[in-house]
């Protein structure tokens, strides 16, 4: 393995428990991933953060790896996400760790997919070498955890990101020590019964009947959520599901498949034992082929399906936005699938935040449900497969804007903003607006909006340089990096990072000091102030304009390349593509 780096000071044991002199080595570390995904990003990050020179490599195929290590400098390969076969010449010369999203003993590309699909209560992540025979090699570090019944990119960003991440640590300190040697599977104790080699899942592995009991459907829709989805029809269009949510239940009396409701953007569809199902996300297939993922009633209303003579719910039974209230403490809750916000969204949010700043409350909270992600801003897909793109879009962030101005005009209140998952562009900045800003501890936060083609608004050129100063808000914009909880506190992004486990009680206990008369009239006065004193300078409105000014350029005249960004993120090609080739990403 040869002696590494570390800019961190190891301490190693002698047989007669005196330590050695301590050495201070450095390691240089490549991360090969088939996608700058956020496990990628965490790893890296996570990893910098102990001190390690980290180069990321973004490889769809073994070709790209090749090139990747071509002339490399580094010490240990680490693989958080792949779905190509490394080549035996990499692994040969170089030490490689694969992060594998099953428990020891487990196998096959589609590991979560079908543990979620199974409805598996215990779960788990596994580093081990790279071999010839697929994820059979020696373990260097493993953990379990409870799997949680939720969709498939949800779990894995979150409890399995969380379990590959102290893996890869744990990779990196081992690699470190000259006499470490991974433990062969055989050797290692399973903690989850019945691993094996699983299949690819197909989509026949995937598929169901509409009249299948409905927990078997939101398994199979879960395990493809958010890639590929499962197949399927609905109003005789093929279509593809996504996002799924329990309905009613013995109380719907047509036959299964039938679309028999409809609230917001999603429909409500009957399935066995005169249960039904809600579906907020479909992709459709069109003339020209399959559209992007996007709402589900704007994809079929697309696909030329009508749902006018569809019942409007106006239960609560889908719902995306709550408001609860206890004692001094108002709290706002929405969900965003996978953190994009429509215009429909933003305006019943803008709903609720003013119903909630009327209260008389001392404490108004706006949080997330949780998750991996709590927003990204502009919905993109509702965007893309719009008949007006441009114009879909100006309305969605005029509505974001004025949910920003709600937040900020909340004098009477101590505004919390709570990001209950990762964010990035108007995400972000639509929390900044806050007097008190604080994050779940795995949030990555991308505070940039230049990498799709977008000036930017939600009013982020006052909030944002007024929490990290004028100098430190242009590198943000520009550089477009990522940054981890640690460093967004670190430059006064957020205020506060709060626990994984335990964040709700966390958050509550935080919007009850705030609730406390003291403290509240002291954070309101100094809100007032402040307000008084900038917006005397330059008003709110001020700002706006000048944000939709460049919009208006990014949307109507595409100054930036929004259209073309846009339609490739939203209908990225199929991985694998040999011509593409390896991204590199920033290194330290």
């Amino acid at each position: 393995m040869g002696l590494l780096s570390v800019r961190r000071v190891l301490c190693w044991p002698q047989l007669d428990g005196r330590e050695i002199e301590k050495v201070e080595i450095m390691q240089r570390i490549l991360l090969l991933s088939g996608a700058d995904n956020g496990l990628t990003r965490r790893a890296a990050l996570a990893l910098r953060r102990a001190g390690r020179t980290v180069q990321v490599a973004v490889v769809t195929s073994g070709q790209d790896m090749e090139v990747a290590v071509a002339g490399g400098t580094f010490d240990l390969v680490i693989c958080p996400f792949l779905k190509a076969r490394i080549p035996e010449a990499i692994y040969r010369k170089w030490t490689t760790v694969i992060i594998h999203p099953g428990p020891v003993g487990d196998r096959g590309a589609h590991s979560l997919d079908w543990a979620i699909s199974d409805a598996a209560p215990v779960w788990g992540v596994t580093a081990m070498s790279a071999v010839e025979e697929l994820d059979a090699g020696p373990v260097w570090a493993a953990r379990t955890f409870e799997l949680p019944a939720a969709r498939k990119s949800a779990v894995y960003n979150t409890v399995v990101a969380d379990a590959a991440v102290e893996c890869v640590l744990e990779v990196a300190d081992k690699a470190a020590d000259p006499a470490f040697e991974p433990v062969d599977q055989a050797s290692v104790k399973r903690r989850v019964a019945g691993t094996g080699a699983r299949p690819r899942m197909r989509q026949g592995d995937r598929g169901f009947d509409w009249a299948a009991d409905p927990e078997v459907i939101l398994r199979r829709i879960r395990a493809a959520d958010g890639s590929p989805g499962v197949l399927s029809m609905i109003m005789g269009c093929a279509v593809y599901l996504y996002d799924v949510h329990p309905g009613r239940t013995g109380s719907v009396d047509v036959e299964p498949g039938t679309v028999v409701g409809r609230r917001h953007h999603g429909v409500e569809i009957s399935c066995g034992a005169g249960h039904s199902v809600w579906i907020g996300h479909l992709r459709v297939e069109l003339g020209a082929g399959w559209s992007c993922k996007a709402p589900a009633a704007t994809a079929l209303a697309a696909a030329g399906l009508s749902l006018n003579s569809v019942a409007l719910d106006r239960s609560d039974m889908f719902s995306d936005i709550r408001y609860e209230r206890t004692g001094h403490v108002g709290t706002v809750t929405f969900e965003a699938y996978n953190g994009a916000m429509t215009a429909d969204l933003c305006r019943r949010l803008l709903a609720a935040i003013g119903t909630a700043a009327r209260q008389d409350t001392r404490v108004l909270v706006i949080r997330g449900r949780g998750g991996a992600v709590f927003s990204n801003g502009l919905h993109l897909g509702a965007i893309e497969i719009s008949d007006d793109p441009p114009g879909t879009a100006w309305r969605n962030i005029k509505a974001l804007n004025a949910v920003c101005r709600a937040i900020l005009s909340a004098t009477s209140q101590v505004t919390i903003g709570a990001f209950t998952g990762s964010a990035g562009a108007g995400g972000v900045m639509l929390l900044l607006a806050a007097d008190v800003v604080v994050a779940t501890n795995r949030a990555l936060l991308d505070p940039h909006y230049a990498t799709m083609g977008l000036g930017g608004s939600e009013l982020h050129t006052y909030t944002l340089p007024r929490r990290v100063g004028t100098e430190t808000a242009q590198r943000l914009l520009t550089e477009c990096g990522t940054i981890d909880t640690m460093d967004a506190r670190a430059i006064g992004l957020i205020d506060q990072i709060c626990p994984d486990e335990g964040f709700d009680r966390t958050l509550a206990d935080l919007a009850h000091h705030y609730a406390q008369p003291d403290q509240w009239r002291k954070t309101t006065d100094r809100k007032r102030e402040r307000l008084a004193r900038d917006l005397t300078r330059k008003p709110l409105d001020a700002y706006e304009h000048e944000e939709l000014g460049e919009m208006a350029r990014n949307l109507f005249d595409d100054s930036l390349g929004f259209a073309a960004k846009r339609s490739a993120f939203m209908n990225k090609p199929a991985r694998g593509n040999p011509d593409r080739q390896p991204k590199a990403l920033p290194h330290s």
